[in-house]
């Protein structure tokens, strides 16, 4: 196989998973790297390395729209930011030594649980009780519904944090934006509002991958060859698939691709039983 026809393919699988991604809510990251792993037998780590790559540059691009449109609470995403780039360096740190079947292993474990977290009924919380905490940190915000501003409190600032540590510790070793977790930390324990928990995650993603990606980088496992197709791929993905999204009934798509997911997961798992990856 040559460079070009490689390359070809790696552009083409890119797109696709940075369509589902976008359609499913959960990156792209989560299809790409069993697309090079399993089908292409790229290096885990080189894959993973490529799919932080592509985390930043597709969370860069939303989240400064979310922003803009005022739904993203930055306050409290900076303040998140802490627990998430330390954890993501952490995670990034015990990657080098942990064998690569565990990672697999890790990975589909947590893809089914991503899978079936983008499944979930959504829900708004709003008039929560105060939290000391929140108030001092001055994390509670209002976001836009109908053009006008609702008031939402801050809750559980301390499980939130320990949460988010976790969820950059995943991203950091597996590659992934582990927006699932974060969205669990922000809409399950602090109760935030599942649009700014969700907007919020987003922009956090981005910084979260740069963390763990410096680590990757002085490590030699970010291959430029490898991740410009995997980032140009999943960029138009991401941007096709926010188009198809507005015109789609959602919760089908959401289904189908959940299912397409899983399956991933599965052969991730399995390969890393089998210690064939």
């Amino acid at each position: 196989m040559t460079v070009l026809i490689l390359t070809l393919i790696i552009l083409a699988g890119s797109y696709a998973a940075g369509l589902v991604g976008s359609l499913t809510g959960l990156g792209g990251g989560v299809i790409i790297i069993p697309l090079l792993t399993i089908l292409l037998h790229v290096d885990i780590h080189y894959a993973i390395g490529a799919s932080l790559v592509s985390v930043i540059a597709t969370s860069s691009g939303s989240a400064a729209a979310y922003v803009k449109e005022g739904i993203t609470n930055m306050r409290l995403g900076m303040f998140l930011e802490i627990a998430t780039t330390s954890g993501a360096i952490t995670g990034a740190i015990v990657a080098k030594y942990l064998p690569v079947q565990y990672i697999a292993i890790l990975f589909g474990v947590v893809l089914i649980f991503s899978a079936g977290m983008s499944l979930r009924k959504k829900v708004e919380y709003t008039g929560q009780k105060k939290s000391l905490l929140a108030e001092k940190l001055k994390l509670n915000g209002t976001y836009p519904v109908n053009d006008k501003p609702v008031t939402y409190n801050v809750s559980n600032v301390g499980g939130g944090f320990l949460m988010m540590m976790f969820a950059g510790a995943m991203s950091g070793l597996l590659g992934i934006g582990s927006g699932a977790l974060k969205v669990v930390a922000m809409d399950g324990m602090m109760r935030v509002p599942f649009k700014v928990s969700t907007t919020t995650s987003n922009f956090m993603i981005g910084v979260t991958a740069a963390a763990s990606a410096v680590v990757y980088l002085q490590r030699g496992y970010i291959d430029p060859g490898l991740a410009m197709p995997v980032v140009i791929g999943v960029l138009l993905g991401a941007f096709t698939g926010s188009k198809i999204l507005v015109h789609s009934q959602s919760k089908k798509l959401r289904y189908f691709f959940a299912v397409i997911v899983t399956f991933l997961a599965i052969q991730m798992i399995y390969k890393g039983i089998s210690g064939t990856l």
